[in-house]
């Protein structure tokens, strides 16, 4: 894995303003608002307030240095970071959505995002969910008012492939707008801007972080999209993120390279040796030659995250409680993305319905490999499934 053209760790801390001393790490400004010498300094500054510290509703100086290592890692313009996963998906959109319009969902996608979908039929915005990932079935779910895509790559808990260039082509041509939910693969492993996607979103909360303690939200686009979202999505909805979680955020960033190389490295060990094991019917984790996309996957991505799926053989609820009960260090938790190995099914028990229409075996478990050594995670698993 080479992070050889990656700028994170060597990104300064900007300020044009003269806010920030030069530190090693950056300040907190836990501060709503910020004073000025005269009136008509702030008069212009709230006419200006994206390029100014007023209110830190709109722009505070810790969340900025933040956004600007999020939007160097993916390559974008500009980026606002929210107080939650959700509030980024909530921004992208309604920034890209009217009344009358039409939604495609691709793949697995996140069950909130679905939520949030079936709530926004109430402003008759309709929804559509492909389940397959082919090109071939979004091109087919095309509306005449659709106007946005929203797709993870890979997908929630199946972990299958989009080809993002191919949607985003296809989208472009339509005047379509295409937002992806980049929080699996991180701007490490998959740059969507690169590939011709409008809008990449992330929990941030997940990866970005990295250590299970604070709840956050990124959007990044183009200049032009990041305006018109500060003025509308952002600053008048109030989802904006607060300093000190950004604080958190930014030290999570700062070790980002070397938490995924950690994730990727322990992942594939113990998927390699879950699809060995005579209890385990299928590993979803597009690293795996044995994946169906695993050549797309190759070719899309740089790495491969911690987060992946697997199957138990003839299996269903009781057989995944006693699974998952018998682990010892492998915690029971539905985040992903931190130090600790985390694990979950969709199966509830009592939604054996909703499994069938989303297309989702019964006998499904999501295992998030943290960083505690393959071996011990090995053996967790393997006494486990004992």
């Amino acid at each position: 894995m080479n992070f050889s053209d990656e700028r994170l760790i060597c990104l300064r801390f900007e300020d044009k303003q003269g806010y920030f001393a030069k530190s090693a790490a950056p300040p907190i400004y836990e501060t709503a608002p910020f004073f000025f010498d005269t009136y008509e300094d702030y008069a212009e500054a709230a006419n200006h307030e994206k390029e100014h510290y007023v209110y830190s509703r709109g722009t505070n100086p810790t969340v900025r240095i933040a956004e600007q290592m999020i939007a160097a890692l993916e390559g974008g313009e500009d980026c606002k970071c929210f107080a939650s996963g959700m509030a980024a998906v909530s921004a992208a959109l309604m920034c890209s959505l009217s009344a009358g319009d039409h939604l495609i969902l691709v793949g697995h996608i996140y069950e909130t995002s679905v939520s949030l979908a079936k709530y926004l039929t109430k402003f008759d915005i309709n929804y559509t969910i492909v389940h397959s990932t082919s090109t071939e079935a979004v091109a087919n779910a095309i509306q005449p008012k659709t106007r946005a895509i929203l797709m993870e790559s890979p997908t929630s808990f199946t972990f299958d492939v989009v080809n993002i260039q191919e949607v985003a082509s296809l989208s472009k041509a339509k005047g379509i707008r295409t937002i992806i939910d980049n929080s699996w693969a991180t701007p490490l492993f998959q740059k969507p801007l690169e590939w011709g996607v409008d809008i990449v979103v992330h929990s941030a909360s997940k990866y970005l972080g990295g250590h299970n303690d604070l709840i956050a939200g990124a959007v990044i686009a183009s200049k032009e999209i990041i305006k018109r979202m500060y003025a509308e999505e952002y600053e008048l909805i109030g989802g904006s993120l607060a300093p000190f979680e950004a604080w958190l955020l930014i030290r999570g960033l700062r070790t980002l390279p070397l938490r995924m190389e950690a994730h990727q490295r322990n992942a594939l060990q113990v998927a390699r040796f879950l699809s060995d094991h005579p209890a385990i019917s299928k590993v979803n984790h597009p690293g795996l030659p044995s994946h169906p996309q695993h050549e797309l996957a190759c070719r899309q991505l740089k790495g491969f995250a911690g987060l992946f799926s697997f199957e138990l053989k003839d299996s269903g609820y009781e057989d995944i409680c006693r699974v998952i009960n018998k682990l010892r260090l492998i915690r029971i938790g539905v985040s992903w993305g931190a130090m600790e190995s985390q694990i979950i099914s969709p199966n509830y028990g009592f939604n054996k319905q909703s499994l069938k229409k989303q297309h989702m075996p019964e006998s499904l478990i999501r295992l998030a490999v943290g960083h505690e050594p393959a071996g011990l995670l090995i053996e967790d698993l393997a006494t486990a499934l004992s």
